[in-house]
């Protein structure tokens, strides 16, 4: 059993990775933000120890690392990676601030492992899939505050000869994602026998389901013999064009609607190239993935159907989301 510090906890992928950690026996402490919504840790909630904390308050995290005394530290609290989230400064408190201040009361401390969230958009746009050598060309605000705060992890880890690695997660899916994004917009639609308003059919992802992304975490922290300040990409490497995309949802919702292209208009960040190279993860941690998206894509919308209670939720903050709330 290890003690754990997450943070992020509260959002899509660190739900998940909370009940992962909790299903192998972990003790799981949950760095949150006061105030902050918890819904996706309702049914896990008395399982779980919370500390609440703002990643700009130095001394109160000090404080939280030394009474867990952590093993293992999961970084992934974030802000900006919604298209609703624009806030430039909250964008640097988090995303650069908040990680250097949350590594170095670890780095006090000490640690078996602190496995930081990149993210894919650190890349920029590329016509090819990029390599983890490859020179970031950050090309949002968002984007370079994420380069910024793995750039860190990486000269922490070496200076201190630390076990700190960043984990570049390309375009996670499936159970509590957010309301609002396009997969559970696919599902709650397809129940209706509809689709939702779509982008242009050539914009494409590197669609990766939640669970395999959660191995990719155990592996990180428990392979210690990895480069300090090792970098690794997280995704399936198959691109998904928003054609092939909806071909498989109307497949397996049998859905008759036909789709509606550009009813949605393309957002800054689409692109027709957005493909990831997984050969260091496969090579180095033994991390591949066992989800193509149209298996990854059937087990969510089986979750959502076993979760009534959640779906008038998922409806309503879906629409707060299209009306910019």
């Amino acid at each position: 059993m290890k003690k754990v510090i997450l943070t992020g906890g509260t959002g899509f992928v660190g739900a998940n990775l909370a009940r992962r950690m909790l299903a192998e026996g972990h003790q799981v402490h949950m760095l949150v933000r006061p105030g902050c919504m918890a819904w996706r840790l309702d049914s896990i909630k008395e399982k779980l120890a919370f500390h609440e904390s703002d990643l700009d308050d130095r001394a109160r995290l000090s404080g939280i690392v030394k009474e867990v005394g952590p093993d293992w530290i999961f970084h992934l609290a974030a802000h900006g990676a919604y298209s609703w989230q624009t806030d430039a400064d909250a964008m640097v408190r988090t995303n650069v601030s908040g990680t250097i201040n949350l590594l170095e009361a670890c780095l006090e401390r000490g640690f078996e492992a602190f496995v930081n969230t990149g993210s894919s958009s650190e890349y920029g746009f590329k016509d090819h899939a990029p390599g983890e050598s490859e020179c970031p060309e950050p090309n949002s605000c968002y984007a370079v505050t994420k380069a910024a705060g793995t750039d860190y992890c990486r000269y922490a880890a070496r200076s201190g000869n630390a076990h700190v690695v960043t984990l570049r997660l390309y375009s996670v899916y499936g159970p509590y994602e957010a309301p609002g994004r396009l997969v559970p917009a696919l599902v709650l639609n397809g129940l209706k026998g509809t689709l939702p308003p779509l982008v242009a059919p050539e914009v494409a992802h590197d669609y990766v389901y939640i669970e395999d992304v959660c191995d990719a975490y155990l592996l990180a922290a428990s392979r210690g013999d990895t480069q300090r300040g090792a970098v690794y990409n997280v995704g399936t490497g198959t691109q998904v064009t928003m054609r092939e995309t909806v071909d498989i949802v109307r497949n397996a919702m049998r859905v008759k609607t036909e789709p509606q292209w550009g009813a949605m208009q393309n957002r800054v960040w689409d692109t027709t190239s957005w493909g990831c190279d997984n050969r260091l993860i496969r090579r180095e941690l033994g991390w591949y993935p066992r989800f193509d998206f149209a298996g990854g894509f059937r087990k969510t919308a089986e979750w959502f159907s076993s979760h009534q209670e959640l779906l008038d939720f998922y409806e309503r903050k879906a629409g707060e989301a299209r009306q910019g709330k």
